[in-house]
């Protein structure tokens, strides 16, 4: 099987609403089997928020994986030393996309001399980022929309 041609970028303003979709497609799809759906409707419901959207997209070091013009993952470093976001389309699952992403943003956040990495993932993320050297710092309940939530606080010293 050949692995298609991803290439990282630099999100741009117009990437909002495709990110925005690609995010809620995968997270009802993909962390399924470790949050309820009512959980699952609470999370997707971020959407809504489209000026914290556009901020995270125009302020953090934001990453977009794309394959043939479709976005298919995106990831972003948040004041230096925390990765805020890493996601990947249900259907580019398993192809390296995520390991890519988290790549460059590790590569960018020593760039700038963090020794310190952080996160708050979800159960789901939680192997991927233990496979990459973080530790869970605590395990956390956050509330959306009166919705209870377990993640995690994870750190990675370099």
């Amino acid at each position: 099987m050949i692995k298609p041609l991803i290439t990282i970028r630099s999100s741009r303003p117009g990437d909002l609403a495709e990110v925005q979709r690609m995010f809620a497609e995968t997270v009802s799809t993909v962390c399924k089997d470790d949050y309820s759906e009512e959980q699952i409707l609470a999370w997707v419901s971020s959407i809504e928020n489209t000026r914290r959207w556009m901020e995270k997209l125009t302020s953090q070091y934001f990453l977009i994986a794309d394959y043939e013009n479709r976005i298919v993952g995106f990831a972003s470093l948040e004041d230096h030393d925390c990765i805020d976001l890493l996601y990947v389309h249900k259907d580019f699952q398993r192809q390296g996309i995520a390991d890519r992403l988290y790549s460059d943003i590790e590569k960018e956040a020593i760039k700038r001399g963090v020794n310190l990495l952080t996160s708050v993932v979800s159960i789901t993320a939680r192997p991927f980022f233990q496979k990459k050297g973080f530790e869970t710092v605590k395990k956390q309940t956050n509330v959306i929309h009166g919705v209870e939530f377990t993640n995690f606080k994870m750190m990675k010293s370099s």
